[in-house]
């Protein structure tokens, strides 16, 4: 286990290295000049200069693409000075050469073009509500989807079954961002007498008298539109796994045996059943860190998607390109943790 483990962890390295690469050029293309949208259009010659070289602009891109990866990697090579110490939050491990240092240390995301504050700090503000926002909509799908997929291979071919593969095949046709619009107006606008939810709203809102204030009602559309989907997934996997799971051998000797209805469908086809859906249900969550962009910039909700769609819209690149990053660092730990519940999950599985 443990030799599969580093076998995994050595793969993941190699990808983000891959993600590093190819987000560090794509970014370094663009015709966009970071010391002008830091101090706008006015500036001087001079400022723009400094300003180029504190970000370390002036030096030829491959050299740029070093630093990057020594800010970026968790053991780099540093300053032994109390500048580099406050920007790095390292500790020393030993000494390189002269005032140089073999350091351990946080991965480093630069600083906003924007605001000057560091992106990791600018980020670690509003991931939470994603992730809120993220884990609220897979625990919908996961709990509604699992039940309906349950529910239409147990009935298959009734009402239930029909309304249930019906429900699922709208879920998948909506885009994220138009049922959003809907589910919007319709839930926030048109019912909202009755609803009492609002268009638009983050988690946190400022009271001047109560000063931050939770509203978990905002929380619930973007939550029902970010889960429409991979509800419509789960529903359609787990029915087919299902049917395929209480048509084997071992069930119908369950049932010869005289177990009960539930324990065979719950305890034993259910269990089987779940290999395609944990996938799913894996990569999904992941991919809802993604696809919370359009659907927190609809809704106004504060997080990782629609800071990233503001900071893409004011060119503020290194907050765009440490949320790439992140998003990728979530997909390839979720990857290695799938295959760990697989084993967990289903013992037919081996480790290779």
């Amino acid at each position: 286990m443990i030799r599969y483990l580093l076998g995994k962890i050595g793969y993941a390295a190699a990808v983000m290295l891959g993600i590093v690469v190819v987000v560090f050029f794509l970014f370094n293309i663009l015709p966009a000049d970071p010391a002008r949208m830091t101090l706008g259009q006015r500036a001087d010659v001079q400022s723009l200069q400094a300003v180029r070289h504190e970000f370390g602009l002036d030096r030829p891109v491959p050299v740029q693409f070093a630093f990057y990866l020594n800010d970026l990697s968790p053991v780099g090579i540093h300053g032994d000075n109390q500048e580099e110490q406050q920007r790095y939050r390292y500790v020393r491990l030993f000494r390189v050469y002269k005032d140089h240092v073999l350091v351990l240390k946080w991965p480093y995301l630069r600083r906003s073009y924007q605001t000057h504050k560091d992106v990791t700090t600018l980020l670690m503000e509003v991931i939470p509500n994603t992730l809120i926002l993220a884990t609220t909509a897979m625990l919908f799908a996961i709990v509604i989807g699992v039940l309906l997929g349950v529910l239409s291979a147990v009935h298959q071919n009734t009402w239930i079954d029909k309304l249930s593969v019906g429900f699922s095949i709208i879920g998948i046709s909506a885009p994220s961002f138009f049922a959003g619009i809907i589910i919007a107006w319709l839930f926030g606008f048109v019912l909202s007498r009755y609803t009492g939810l609002d268009m638009s709203g983050s988690l946190y809102s400022y009271d001047p008298f109560k000063g931050e204030v939770l509203n978990l009602r905002n929380l619930v559309l973007p939550m029902l539109t970010l889960g429409l989907r991979p509800l419509a997934i789960i529903v359609q996997l787990t029915r087919s796994a299902m049917l395929e799971t209480l048509g084997q051998d071992y069930i119908r000797t369950a049932r010869a045996k005289g177990l009960g209805r539930n324990v065979i469908i719950y305890k034993h086809a259910l269990r089987n059943a779940l290999n395609p859906v944990i996938t799913a249900i894996a990569n999904w969550f992941a991919s809802l860190l993604a696809g919370s962009f359009f659907v927190e910039y609809v809704f106004g909700y504060n997080g990782l998607g629609k800071t990233t769609v503001d900071a893409l819209a004011s060119s503020d690149f290194p907050v765009v390109m440490g949320s790439i990053l992140f998003i990728a660092f979530i997909f390839v730990v979720i990857s290695i943790l799938v295959d760990v519940v697989y084993r967990w999950v289903d013992p037919r599985v081996k480790l290779q």
